[in-house]
């Protein structure tokens, strides 16, 4: 996965793309699938684990109505999430050009009505958020491990 990776960062980078990431689930896996290129720094500018459902709402601006009302586990709350990371990451340079974003249950339970493998990932760029519902099989590992390849897969669309 390495060289696909390495493929997908030399592209953003290529479009000048810098990359701002918000995870749940994945708690820190998709941000260290995109960083494990060398030169990821020049597209990367972070990532944020917003794996306790008040952090969304704090550190990326996902409205709290929403949270109490539906969940974390939502797709307008994965599309919040990617906006909000965008700015939340910003530098003097400005916010990044896209934000990804994952949300959903790894399981094994099932949590707010949602069964496990209930995943959302959102990639925000310009005025346009791309949600993807997904429905994994598995257990925790391979759940969370689909996600992040959705996620780099749904990223890899921004630049084709």
């Amino acid at each position: 996965m390495t060289s696909v990776v390495a493929d997908l960062m030399a592209a953003l980078e290529g479009s000048g793309h810098t990359v701002a990431v918000a995870e749940s689930l994945t708690g820190g896996a998709l941000a260290s699938a995109l960083i494990s290129p060398a030169g990821a720094s020049a597209v990367v500018r972070g990532g944020v684990v917003a794996y306790d459902t008040e952090l969304k709402a704090s550190l990326l601006g996902v409205d709290r109505d929403l949270l109490d009302e539906q969940g974390p586990v939502h797709p307008e709350v994965a599309r919040q999430m990617a906006i909000g990371v965008r700015v939340a990451l910003a530098t003097s340079q400005g916010p990044a050009s896209i934000g990804v974003a994952t949300t959903g249950v790894a399981g094994p339970a099932s949590q707010g009505g949602h069964p496990a493998g209930t995943v959302f990932v959102a990639v925000a760029h310009g005025d346009e958020v791309d949600v993807r519902e997904a429905a994994f099989d598995g257990d925790r590992s391979s759940v969370r491990a689909a996600t992040v390849d959705l996620a780099l897969e749904m990223l890899g669309n921004t630049v084709r």
